[in-house]
């Protein structure tokens, strides 16, 4: 799943440097003179509410390596991230960037262990497409070991429009109970999330919708097999946010989001980020809000953008 990039104006850092979460210091006056002035930014460290989790590239005009990039989010207060591409790096990347959160105190989100978007790996029961499921979930346990991740993505493939929608879901169960088993066999604690997504950007796949989802978990019935709810994917496919959530409680484990329309930070779109996340937090979420979007701007005005607009929807 590729992850996106986006333009920008300059203004908007402009308006947010005197909101409290950036301080800068006085500009220069007769008193000051210039070398005050030229003083760098204090960015404010304090966490945030909720566990917001950003990818590399977000923060990329401010911070150059992955591991800048990880102490330039904890600087301004994240204490988790996500990267969908973590079991495709080399082992000496992915332990070097774990020793980089845990010294940064940021806990490591999802990283993508099946996103098949045109097969039906899950719904058509083939035996060569569960082989390759399970090395895929197999894989993710050695790769959550080595990252101290207890969370990985997997989207369940595309339908097949040849069998009848019951026979489709009883063969997604079997093989994610199959999956459960092989995260149990591998000693290991990893949670497979699985996110529903919708019908305008991923036409045709097997899982759309959160009480699908739940329905889903529910018959596989095992702590390792949760749902993923990306708020941006929900309110294209049916709304109704906060109801979702409260209907499908038991079965999420975690969080992802982005505005609607154009996937972007909070208050880009027509979703009340504000009144959502103070919603999760009062249920108790402790858990990890992933920030799958883009920016609405670029260079460093729209990343600074981007983290005031976190700052103002945590704000509860």
């Amino acid at each position: 799943m590729d992850r996106r990039s986006f333009l920008v104006s300059s203004a908007a850092a402009a308006s947010a440097t005197g909101s409290g979460w950036l301080r800068q210091d006085p500009k220069p006056t007769a008193k000051t003179g210039p070398k005050e002035a030229a003083a760098p930014e204090k960015l404010d460290a304090k966490p945030f509410q909720l566990l917001y989790a950003p990818h590399f590239g977000m923060f990329s005009n401010h911070a150059k390596s992955l591991e800048d990039q990880l102490q330039f989010a904890a600087d301004n207060g994240f204490r988790a991230w996500e990267d969908n591409g973590m079991a495709s790096k080399d082992e000496a990347t992915q332990r070097k960037l774990a020793a980089k959160m845990e010294k940064c105190g940021i806990q490591m989100g999802v990283f993508v262990a099946h996103g098949n978007f045109g097969k039906p790996t899950f719904a058509s029961g083939r035996k060569d497409y569960q082989q390759q499921v399970l090395a895929d979930i197999d894989k993710a346990c050695t790769v959550a070991g080595r990252v101290n991740a207890k969370w990985c993505t997997v989207v369940p493939g595309g339908v097949d429009p040849r069998q009848d929608e019951g026979y489709q879901f009883a063969n997604t169960v079997d093989l994610l109970k199959r999956c459960c088993d092989k995260i149990e066999k591998n000693k290991s604690e990893l949670v497979m999330v699985l996110e529903p997504l919708n019908f305008l950007n991923h036409p045709d796949l097997n899982l759309t919708k959160i009480a699908q989802g739940f329905a889903i978990c529910r018959a596989v019935g095992s702590p390792h097999c949760k749902i993923l709810d990306d708020l941006y994917h929900q309110q294209i496919t049916e709304g109704n946010l906060i109801h979702n959530v409260n209907a499908s409680w038991s079965e999420i484990a975690y969080f992802q989001v982005g505005d609607n329309p154009g996937r972007k930070e909070p208050y880009t779109g027509e979703i009340n980020y504000k009144n959502v996340f103070q919603h999760i937090h009062q249920k108790g979420f402790r858990g990890i809000v992933g920030m799958e979007h883009g920016k609405s701007q670029g260079g460093k005005e729209g990343e600074l953008k981007l983290i005031k607009a976190y700052r103002d929807a945590d704000s509860f």
